[in-house]
């Protein structure tokens, strides 16, 4: 398995997203229940990723999303590998975690590699924040031995200054595997992107 987790394409995107994940499959679904009771919130994805974890990414209006975030990380109790609460997520975020790869020439190419889902989300976020980069695609724990990696492109200065940013914030929370800005990708390097 090396598909990321399917978005609902049912749901309505909203601005603001919790992510919960953990390292028990069954308490992951037992908190996903918990989260749909506590608030209004929908699912955009609930369910397992590599290595065996759980992960469940939800929106909603901010204040449902942060009781919803609230409940599920008591809920999980030890079981909590991360969770991430983003208020106004990048619009290019959703794309990214439903892409195949690269469209089009790199310019720079910035890669940013996590250990959890949620802190490559929240990684993604930053960066696409912080400066005029493309999200590319954001790898999520399948396939990668539950890593996640999140790709993108743009002016050098700018790649730069985006990798900085979503970097900081996973090595914020000892999350953070490695992160790479490559200058001049050679024009083939797009094909092993996807």
């Amino acid at each position: 398995m090396d598909e990321n987790p399917r978005i609902d394409a049912k749901v309505r995107p909203r601005p603001c997203v919790g992510i919960l994940e953990h390292r028990s499959i069954a308490r992951g679904i037992e908190v996903a229940d918990a989260v749909l009771k506590e608030a209004s919130v929908e699912m955009l994805f609930s369910e397992p990723v590599h290595p065996g974890k759980y992960v469940s990414l939800f929106t909603g209006e901010v204040e449902d999303v942060r009781s919803a975030l609230r409940r599920g990380a008591e809920a999980a109790g030890e079981d909590l590998l991360d969770e991430t609460f983003i208020p106004d997520v990048h619009a290019e975020v959703r794309p990214a975690i439903a892409a195949a790869g690269p469209e089009g020439p790199l310019d720079a190419l910035g890669v940013i590699e996590t250990f959890t889902v949620a802190s490559a989300v929240l990684a993604a976020d930053r960066a696409a924040k912080r400066a005029d980069v493309r999200l590319i695609r954001l790898r999520l724990a399948n396939g990668l031995g539950g890593k996640c990696t999140v790709t993108l492109t743009g002016e050098v200065a700018d790649v730069r200054a985006a990798v900085e940013a979503g970097a900081k914030a996973a090595s914020e929370r000892h999350l953070l595997v490695r992160d790479v800005v490559i200058p001049r990708p050679h024009a083939d390097l797009a094909r092993y992107l996807g």
